[in-house]
């Protein structure tokens, strides 16, 4: 399986998507057709469990940042995680990107949802009550926007500014919360 993953991966790189077929898998991969398909039922089945392991990694890379630079804020750990966990040019990040949420995007979603919030619950300065319309707003922004850059590799977006900018968004989002739940309770 991890064969066809990699041979997959290596073919989005350098033909991208229009290109790849099962056959083209299978041969990069050194295995038969019929191997393949004892694994996977088609090519998007591949590409959906290839996509899944992208987002496996970005869940990795949050745990590894906060573990490795507790002084990080969660919202930054949770952006730079999306920002650099997936591997590939933009182009393919963009096509694992839209395959996950084509394939299980509801599920993937509800999941990073969940981590996102996981990740500033209990916080000190992120402590607000917050709706399923606010957590919602949260955990998609940041996604959505890297992959509207991901689409528009000519706007040549500087990685560290745009993170910076990002964090700036989400926390300001999340001040802006706490005041009205301030303002509300009072």
């Amino acid at each position: 399986m991890e064969a066809i993953l990699e041979a997959t991966f290596q073919l989005l790189e350098s033909d991208g998507l229009t290109n790849l077929t099962t056959n083209h898998i299978a041969e990069r991969a050194g295995v038969s057709i019929g191997t393949l398909y004892q694994y996977f039922a088609d090519r998007e089945a591949i590409l959906f469990a290839l996509s899944q392991r992208q987002s496996d990694n970005v869940r990795k890379m949050i745990t590894k940042i906060v573990l490795d630079s507790p002084e990080t804020s969660p919202v930054r750990a949770v952006i730079r995680a999306l920002m650099h966990g997936p591997t590939g040019s933009p182009q393919t990040r963009l096509i694992l990107s839209d395959v996950l949420f084509r394939s299980g995007g509801s599920d993937v979603m509800s999941r990073q949802h969940f981590a996102f919030l996981e990740s500033i619950s209990g916080q000190q300065s992120f402590d607000f009550p917050h709706g399923r319309e606010a957590a919602f707003i949260l955990t998609h922004t940041v996604v959505q926007l890297l992959r509207a850059a991901a689409a528009e590799p000519e706007l040549e977006l500087d990685a560290d500014i745009l993170e910076d900018e990002l964090v700036h968004l989400v926390e300001s989002y999340i001040e802006s919360l706490m005041t009205r739940a301030t303002a509300r309770s009072a």
